[in-house]
């Protein structure tokens, strides 16, 4: 598997999905694709992150643009943290983590002095013939919806 690389075609995937479905990348050609990962469902961080895309999922469908969220957790967490907040799009689970090294968003993170590996807050935009258009790591969550957006309707 390649690593992740701007103006390269974007590393292939596939994965189970929430509701028991599987997503691959070369099942969206034609359309834009807003890959999100984040480190856990039910977070904080992560449900604001969520919810913001779920709010503007309208303009990104004006602009036939697809997002999916990545994290390692499993299909069934998924399906909880999705009908919670009623997130409309696709919830993968990377729990082998291959799809995560493949972005390069599996690192070593600290918390309170303690060295842990865990999911890097990243997006990816990827456009309509694969090719990755768009990257965005150690996500801030706010404002990030608007500025991933704003990218692709530039696409």
């Amino acid at each position: 598997m390649t690593m992740a690389e701007l103006g390269k075609k974007a590393p292939a995937f596939t994965m189970p999905t929430d509701g028991g479905g599987k997503i691959s990348l070369k099942d969206l050609k034609g359309q834009k694709v807003v890959l999100y990962f984040y480190p856990k469902d039910d977070t904080p961080g992560c449900t604001k992150e969520a919810c913001g895309f779920r709010d503007a999922l309208p303009d990104f469908s004006k602009i036939d643009a697809v997002i999916i969220g990545v994290s390692k957790d499993t299909v069934a967490k998924h399906d909880k943290f999705k009908a919670k907040y009623d997130l409309p799009f696709t919830l993968a689970s990377d729990e082998d983590g291959k799809v995560c090294e493949a972005y390069g968003t599996w690192i070593e993170k600290s918390m309170y002095g303690r060295k842990y590996m865990g999911i890097d807050r990243a997006t990816f935009l990827i456009d309509e013939k694969g090719v990755l258009r768009g990257e965005w790591r150690k996500v801030k969550v706010k404002g990030h919806v608007e500025e991933v957006l704003e990218a692709a309707q530039a696409l």
